[in-house]
């Protein structure tokens, strides 16, 4: 009896994790830019904003508008890669300052954690902060940074510190799925 009920335990936990993982995997939809050279995928229930003169594709929250996720593409002096332009914490402190909360901005940006990482041959650096903005609202933002063909490629999220939590794993995915090609 022990045995059967032991079998019927694991059969129901093995369902339960198979269907787990392919909800969490079904939570993110992909996104290719075959043009500029990279993708990512983002939540289901995010769609892309037109957006004149900034980044070079935003999502956001059918619900929540301020999650949101965005790709910038800048040059980079004299065709730098990623390691001659920093370590992952100069990177990261050079970001916040200059893009997530520049002088006037009334933003703080605080660099919590800098990692590197290998992918495809490709160096990335995955940069997460704590912004307050001016208005004293905290939001959390979780970036990948990489070079190619001379440009710098952000891909950055930013989420409200009081949905970060509930939020963190996807958004996590998120920005870890980043990749330029």
């Amino acid at each position: 009896m022990w045995k059967k009920i032991a079998i019927i335990f694991l059969l129901v936990l093995t369902f339960s994790l198979t269907n787990y993982s392919t909800a969490a995997a079904a939570a993110l939809r992909d996104y290719v830019d075959t043009t500029d050279g990279y993708q990512f995928s983002y939540p289901n229930g995010w769609v892309q904003v037109k957006v004149a003169n900034g980044p070079d594709v935003v999502f956001h929250d059918l619900i929540e508008f301020s999650e949101n996720a965005s790709v910038v593409i800048s040059p980079v002096p004299e065709s730098k890669s990623l390691v001659e332009l920093g370590t992952p914490t100069e990177v990261g402190y050079k970001l916040g300052k200059n893009a997530l909360a520049p002088e006037g901005s009334g933003r703080q940006a605080e660099l919590v954690n800098a990692e590197q990482r290998e992918l495809n041959g490709n160096t990335y650096y995955i940069l997460e902060y704590l912004v307050t903005l001016p208005n004293k609202q905290q939001r959390h933002n979780l970036a990948s940074v990489t070079t190619s063909r001379g440009k710098l490629f952000t891909f950055n999220a930013s989420i409200p510190e009081k949905r970060w939590r509930k939020v963190k794993g996807m958004i996590q995915e998120s920005v870890d799925s980043f990749s330029v090609y």
